[in-house]
This record gives structure tokens, C-alpha cells and sequence, in this order.
């Protein structure tokens, strides 16, 4: 056999390798983070109830996404219309991909948020959600307070660790989009 012939069939050989190394990589969504535990919200304090539009929490969201990742030249946004969608882009071989990621919020126990995906939009392509909240995580520094997990297909916003001024603490009480029903507790310490 010619030895351009090998080294041919090497090299093709190595390329497949080197592409399905890079699918595998990919497609698996890799560990998630645990769910960290909230102490800092101790409910001591004067309690106000806050209820706020889709529009004011829309607006609250991006400022602090926005002052969060002022340094990230990739945009993320979040709209509240009858679910949560965040937005983004993704860069692949210098062409702009848009990212539209469907999520349903759940308020747990403990007042943080939960946003379950639900659908996701990711221009023509055809990725599994997992990949894509993946590539999210590792690609996009996102703030502390937003912790992407893609084995579970969820996104957690640790309202006690969202920078507010003063020593006030925020929680979720209800939040319920299609009907515009939004409310937080906001504690203010009596110190």
C-alpha cells in the first residue's frame, strides 16, 4: 500500500475520531450543580408585600442581568409573557444563532424561583434542551444568582443572593403570569 495512501486514510481517520469525540462532548449535558442551601433570608424584619406587573419584573429582571454581565458581549434577556423566555444567541462558525428558551417559574419553599423549561427555539437546528442550557452555562458567564442546571432542564434565580441594597431580603410569594398575579416579600431588617 502507498504510504500517502496511509497516511491519507490516518488522517480521515482521526478527523472522524476528533468529530464524534466533539458530538459526544456535546450532547452530554454533564453535571448540575446542587441546589445551594438558602440561609441568608432569616423573615426578621418589616415585611412588605410587593406586587409588581409583568412589565415591572421584566424590566427588574434585565437590569440586574444586564449589570450582572456588563463585561459579556452575548445578550441575555429575559421577557414574562405566559411563561418565561429567555433570550440569547449563540455564536457557531461566526454566524449568530437566536436563542429562544421557554420556562415555566415555580416559586419553591423557600421563596427562590425555578424556571423549568418547556420549549425551546434555537433558529433552524434541532438540539436536545439539555445541550443547549449546556452550552449556555459554559459559554455565558452568567450572574451567581442564576444557576443554570442542563441534566434537569432548569434554571434557579436565588433571590437571596440577588444584590439589593442595604441589607434588604427579597422572596417570591406567587407568581402567576398568565393572570399577571405577582407578588414578593421584601424584608426590611429592623437594625
Amino acid at each position: 500500500m502507498n504510504r500517502w495512501k496511509i497516511a491519507f486514510l490516518g488522517l480521515v481517520g482521526l478527523i472522524v475520531v476528533g468529530i464524534v469525540a466533539l458530538v459526544i462532548f456535546i450532547e452530554s449535558p454533564g453535571d448540575s450543580d446542587p441546589l445551594p442551601v438558602t440561609e441568608r433570608y432569616s423573615g426578621k424584619g418589616s415585611v412588605l408585600s410587593v406586587k409588581a406587573s409583568r412589565n415591572d419584573l421584566e424590566a427588574l429582571a434585565n437590569t440586574y442581568i444586564g449589570k450582572a454581565m456588563k463585561s459579556d458581549p452575548l445578550p441575555v434577556t429575559m421577557n414574562f409573557e405566559d411563561d418565561v423566555i429567555l433570550r440569547s444567541e449563540l455564536i457557531a462558525f461566526t454566524i449568530k444563532v437566536p436563542i429562544n428558551m421557554h420556562f415555566d417559574p415555580v416559586v419553591l419553599n423557600d421563596g427562590n424561583l425555578l424556571l423549568k423549561q418547556t420549549s425551546m427555539e434555537i433558529g433552524p437546528l434541532d438540539i436536545p434542551p439539555a445541550t443547549v442550557l449546556k452550552l449556555l452555562r459554559d459559554s455565558i458567564k452568567l450572574p451567581e444568582w442564576m444557576i443554570v442546571r442542563p441534566k434537569e432542564e432548569e434554571i434557579f434565580i436565588n433571590l437571596a443572593e440577588l444584590p439589593v441594597s442595604g441589607n434588604l431580603q427579597v422572596r417570591a410569594k406567587t407568581l402567576n403570569l398568565a393572570e399577571d398575579d405577582i407578588v414578593f416579600e421584601v424584608t426590611i431588617p429592623n437594625e
